[in-house]
């Protein structure tokens, strides 16, 4: 067996124990509050753990794109939710191909949208699930109003092939309240209307901590919980010891005693701080933080009695994981110093 010192860098490494203890708290969570657990797999991009996580409980999985679900399907899941307006002829035939395949539900926030989606799903005995995508402070995608999500809500009804699914919302992180009180006012809407709406679908990690039994919510979609990252500690959800996914990195300049230089820069590391105010930090060294990012450098400050040493290997956690997957072909699953395996990040780079 491996170990990691044999392994080139920059790599990454995914604490095995670690993601499936993660995996298990998670679903904990939403047994215990009644929540459907519908994971997002935008995070890890990856069959493997994607089929941990429906063998822990959860109901199935979410993709952000019809690639993704391509090759979720191919590898034998088998309930897919796509959380995305889905526009043009190509990507409908593909949609609608994959529909035959798996267990599928989407969303729409438009008229424009559910045309394209009615005029492709026509089977009445065998409708298309969309629901409503709704915009409860995000302020991304999404109606503004319960009164447009009831009316757009109306016109899937009485689309031949599609069926009103429900709610669909992504709420600005630290604002589940909100939500929870816009998608409340929705629901009602709804039933005056004589809509039921029997699943509503929030996401977003830190903010599942928070859900409760008497939430509306009846399903969740979080990504960043099976690895976690340092902008989920910094939110409270766990701590460094809990963080499963790191970058392997070589130091390979050692400029000035406060200043070291890695092999991992934006093309490993990402530039997306998620408002943190630096890139990363190193693992079991104090003191020291990934301060700059050029393509395939890192600068690391030194603070307080931190060292390094040229051609000293470190592990970085990274501010935000779910693009750093996105940056590998490969990661290396790991169990202390041994490598147990190397997974291709299968949904990496899918159109659609």
């Amino acid at each position: 067996m491996r170990s990691i010192d044999d392994l080139d860098t920059p790599a990454i490494l995914i604490d095995a124990g670690r993601a499936e203890a993660n995996i298990a708290r998670a679903q904990a969570h939403a047994d215990s509050h009644g929540l459907n657990l519908r994971p997002h797999i935008k995070t890890h991009k990856l069959p493997y753990w994607a089929k941990k996580q429906v063998a822990a409980g959860a109901v199935g999985i979410t993709c952000q794109k019809i690639g993704e679900a391509e090759v979720m399907a191919d590898a034998g899941l088998a309930d897919i939710f796509l959380p995305y307006n889905i526009l043009g002829r190509a990507k409908l035939e593909r949609l609608l191909a994959l529909h035959r395949r798996v267990t599928l539900s989407v969303t729409s926030d438009s008229m424009e949208t559910l045309e394209g989606l009615a005029a492709t799903f026509t089977d009445a005995g065998h409708p298309l699930p969309v629901l409503v995508e709704c915009d409860t402070g995000m302020g991304r995608c999404g109606v503004q109003s319960a009164d447009e999500a009831v009316a757009l809500a109306r016109q899937i009804d009485k689309a031949k092939g599609l069926k009103f699914g429900g709610l669909m919302t992504y709420p600005a992180a630290g604002r589940a309240a909100e939500a929870e009180a816009w998608l409340a006012g929705a629901k009602q809407a709804l039933a005056t209307s004589g809509l039921a709406c029997e699943r509503i679908s929030s996401g977003g990690t830190p903010d599942m901590w928070r859900s409760g039994e008497d939430s509306v919510v009846t399903e969740y979609r979080p990504g960043t919980y099976i690895y976690l990252d340092r902008y989920q500690v910094a939110k409270g959800v766990g701590n460094l010891d809990d963080c499963a996914l790191t970058v392997l990195s070589t130091v390979v300049s050692h400029p000035t005693p406060t200043r070291a230089i890695l092999d991992a820069g934006s093309k490993a590391l990402s530039s997306d701080t998620l408002g943190l105010a630096d890139f990363g930090e190193l693992l079991g060294v104090a003191g020291a933080r990934v301060t700059g990012l050029s393509e395939e450098h890192g600068n690391v400050t030194l603070s307080g009695y931190a060292k390094l040493r040229i051609g000293e290997r470190v592990r970085i956690v990274p501010d935000h994981c779910c693009v750093v997957t996105n940056l590998f072909d490969q990661v290396h699953l790991i169990s202390g110093e041994q490598v147990l395996e190397a997974l291709p990040v299968a949904a990496r780079g899918r159109t659609g």
